[in-house]
């Protein structure tokens, strides 16, 4: 299909103003339904363990576990968390799989392809059926480092971020890693191809800060960007390639970076609480230097900041904590991990932010910016990570929360419901869902289990009965 034919045919599919899960945000916020029917425990059909909580008549199946071999003899990688699902042959789906690995732990799979084979995150791409088997899998990228999510590019290829700036050139970091035995710097955009592996070239220009995720409009090529600055403010950005990037087959370096702002209000700080249904016009300002060096290895707050203080001198605004994204019918669907206000009774997370959650919207064609849903209390939404959307409209939210973690859904009619809750890890307190995506035709949906021992799971049963 030809690049304009194929964006007019996604523009007549975008449904009116502010259509989806962002009208609902109007009535005032999201609201408790039971949807499928409460949750039971049930044993996954790998090994009998009971690894989820679903409601009736959903089964699951656990594959490719951190330790486990690829196809290719090599070692699985933990830290499972981004993934996108495409059509594979045989109603099978080809899954590319984000490891959030950090620190200078050496590269897995072929240290010759990686990016910096001192570097111990990636991806890989497995193809599975319906039901969880798998059939073949090989790393596709290496030598990157915190790969956390990223995005589905509709040139069937997935778009890998790095969450963090580490390089050589910085001083290190939480983790107590070695930046010196670093040999690239870190902090980039990824792009890999559905088959074979990536060239491991970053995209500079999409600048080098803690990306988390990546949405594409395909109605004009632009990339929209989340930043995950945890104990710092973030941003919402979006990288402007040289060139659409259907029409040049990827995404292109020597683009422009932005940053979102709020018309007439600098540096609007939106990670506070926010009144139900409010709206913004938004305004863009340019970041001039997206990919920094740095001279006398500063310390890694002082480097995490320096892209996103560019862009609040120039007006941009504030948010806690951005991390998934997803487009919808000229939407881009993010969350704000911990914002929000702090719920009466309750206790503020650990860094920037005081709340349990915020889903923004922000419409693409108008670049008007909405809140969707701000979480009233941990038990109804605590700290939602990645998200994905379902054949209906249902944005699937996964929790990364301090007690239980749940799967739960936004309907389009602001309906907020619980799927699916993950049984406690014993000697894993951190152990959270990640990389929600539905498969071909919409009767798997594919996750992680970020823990200690990764892992990846496929789940199906009466779809029909509820929301998604």
């Amino acid at each position: 299909m030809d690049r304009r034919r194929f964006i007019s045919n996604v523009v007549a599919g975008i449904a009116g103003p502010f259509a989806g899960v962002a009208c609902a945000g109007a009535r005032g916020g999201a609201k408790p339904v039971p949807a499928y029917g409460p949750l039971r425990p049930v044993r996954d059909l790998r090994d009998g363990k009971v690894r989820l909580h679903l409601p009736d008549g959903f089964k699951y199946r656990s594959f490719s576990a951190a330790g486990e071999k690829f196809s290719d003899g090599s070692t699985v990688p933990g830290r499972h968390d981004g993934m996108a699902a495409f059509s594979g042959p045989g109603g099978s789906a080809i899954l590319i799989r984000n490891h959030e690995v950090t620190g200078p732990v050496g590269a897995f799979g072929d240290k010759a392809r990686a990016y910096d084979p001192m570097a111990g995150g990636g991806t890989s791409t497995l193809r599975v059926t319906r039901y969880g088997e798998v059939l073949k899998s090989a790393p596709s990228l290496n030598g990157t480092l915190h790969n956390c999510s990223g995005g589905p590019m509709v040139w069937r290829a997935w778009v890998s971020c790095e969450e963090t700036v580490n390089g050589p050139d910085v001083a290190d970091d939480f983790s107590g890693g070695d930046n010196s035995k670093l040999t690239e710097k870190h902090g980039y955009l990824f792009e890999v191809p559905v088959h074979g592996t990536a060239r491991a070239r970053p995209i500079r220009s999409a600048g080098r800060f803690p990306h988390e995720s990546a949405a594409f409009d395909p109605s004009t090529g632009a990339l929209y960007l989340t930043e995950d600055n945890f104990a710092f403010p973030s941003g919402f950005y979006r990288y402007l390639p040289p060139k659409h990037p259907v029409q040049a087959g990827r995404l292109l370096d020597g683009g422009r970076l932005q940053m979102l702002a709020v018309k007439g209000a600098k540096r609007k700080d939106l990670s506070a609480g926010q009144p139900a249904g409010a709206t913004y016009a938004a305004v863009w300002v340019d970041i001039d230097d997206p990919d920094p060096g740095f001279k006398g290895r500063p310390a890694n707050d002082e480097a995490v900041q320096a892209v996103g203080k560019q862009g609040r001198e120039a007006g941009a605004a504030i948010f806690s904590r951005l991390e998934g994204a997803v487009y919808h019918q000229g939407t881009v669907y993010f969350v704000s991990t911990q914002g929000g206000a702090t719920a009466q009774g309750e206790r503020p997370p650990s860094g920037f932010g005081k709340g349990r959650g915020q889903v923004w919207a922000y419409e693409t064609w108008s670049e008007r910016l909405k809140l969707v849903y701000e979480s009233p209390r941990s038990s109804v939404l605590d700290l939602p990570d990645n998200v994905t959307v379902s054949r209906r409209g249902t944005l699937v939210l996964c929790e990364d929360g301090d007690g239980d973690n749940y799967l739960r859904g936004l309907t389009r009619a602001g309906e907020i419901f619980d799927f699916c809750r993950l049984e406690p890890i014993p000697g894993d307190e951190g152990a959270e869902f990640a990389g929600s995506t539905f498969g071909p035709g919409g009767h798997t949906l594919y996750v992680n289990i970020q823990a200690k021992q990764g892992r990846s799971i496929a789940i199906w049963g009466p779809w029909e009965r509820g929301r998604f």
